[in-house]
């Protein structure tokens, strides 16, 4: 069984900062790309940012120069640091990540998500 536990939405005014968490746990036996997507009405989910596991993030044009993505593969994390937040980032914020769980076949998982609001 693998989770992934997400934390650290909330809602915040136009400009401001917020730090999203995800930690998978489960009986891992390797972790390949991490990342976050979001959701909005009327919209399909988006990349917002994805960490591979090996060569370089990517994060989405709108948010280039805004949002940061880490990821700690010895703790099995991986955060979104989001600056400058636009009305426009409201969305409810999914942790993703593609694993393989021990005995078992690689699969792709997701969070509950979690809600940023963004006020203007």
């Amino acid at each position: 069984q693998v989770q992934l536990l997400e934390s650290g939405g909330g809602v915040v005014q136009a400009g401001g900062s917020l730090r999203l968490s995800c930690a998978a746990s489960g009986t891992i036996s390797d972790t390949y790309d991490m990342g976050w997507y979001r959701q909005t009405p009327g919209k399909q989910r988006e990349m917002v940012a994805l960490s591979p596991a090996t060569g370089p993030s990517r994060v989405v044009e709108s948010a280039e120069g805004r949002f940061f993505i880490s990821r700690d593969d010895a703790t099995r994390t991986v955060d979104l640091q989001m600056n400058g937040l636009k009305p426009e980032d409201t969305g409810i914020y999914y942790c993703y990540a593609d694993i393989l769980v021990t005995g078992r076949r690689r699969g792709n998982y997701w969070g509950q998500g979690t809600q940023v609001t963004v006020s203007s």
